[in-house]
């Protein structure tokens, strides 16, 4: 493999590391295997902490390809729990607020769902990624500070109810780069007249690569060391 001319690595992040570390981690031990000190390594498509699944990790001149690589439709399940909101939209913070769900029925999370098919409009959450004024949203919102972020309109293709056991239902989503499960997560809670966070979030599908095609980063030492690995950028 020629990880200066380029790659394109798929791995699975695993629960609680940041994208930050999945890349850290992967260039470490690529650089480690080739005795060089420095290789340009990014991903494209942060993954939250909380959240598990398909990383596309790009190296040497592949990481131009990376906003190509961000325009591919993504797939996720997320567990959502209705009836409590928190800050962060999900497991980060505290719940906030309680909600009444005595009302919500399988049905009416089926229709529900129904509505957010197609174009639609959404607001980021505050803790996200999002610049405002040359800062990250999280960092304003950490401090406790005002956080002000544009609807974005979106697309999601696809909305599945896969289990329902009120107050926890879980979700399949298929959607357009820049859709924050997190906060379809709150909108389906205000849609029910209800709350809602996401108690888990998997990306299962980045275009055509599914989690099945990934590697565990946990695994990545032992997969780079059997590679065999050429040092030549041409």
């Amino acid at each position: 493999m020629n990880f200066k001319k380029g790659e394109i690595l798929y791995l699975n992040k695993p629960l609680g590391w940041t994208s930050f570390k999945v890349v850290g981690h992967v260039r470490y031990h690529i650089c480690r295997r080739m005795g060089v000190k420095k290789l340009k390594v990014g991903h494209a498509g942060t993954l939250d902490p909380l959240a598990t699944g398909v990383m596309i990790v790009c190296t040497g001149k592949a990481t131009k390809r990376i906003e190509e690589l961000q325009y591919h439709t993504k797939e996720y399940v997320a567990s959502i729990r209705l009836g409590a909101t928190t800050p962060s939209y999900d497991l980060e913070h505290e719940i906030d607020a309680t909600y009444p769900t005595e009302h919500i029925t399988r049905e009416l999370v089926e229709e529900t769902l129904k509505t957010f098919v197609g174009e639609i409009w959404q607001t980021p959450p505050a803790f996200s990624a999002c610049m405002v004024n040359g800062k990250r949203a999280y960092d304003l919102a950490r401090k406790g500070e005002e956080v002000d972020l544009k609807p974005k309109l979106l697309v999601i293709d696809e909305i599945e109810l896969l289990e329902c056991n009120l107050p926890d239902i879980k979700i399949r989503v298929v959607c357009s780069k820049g859709t924050y499960i997190r906060a379809l997560a709150r909108d389906i809670g205000e849609a029910l007249h209800s709350g809602a966070h996401l108690t888990a979030l998997t990306r299962t599908r980045v275009g055509d690569v599914r989690i099945e095609d990934c590697l565990n980063p946990l695994d990545f030492r032992d997969w780079i060391d059997a590679q065999p690995v050429e040092n030549s950028d041409e």
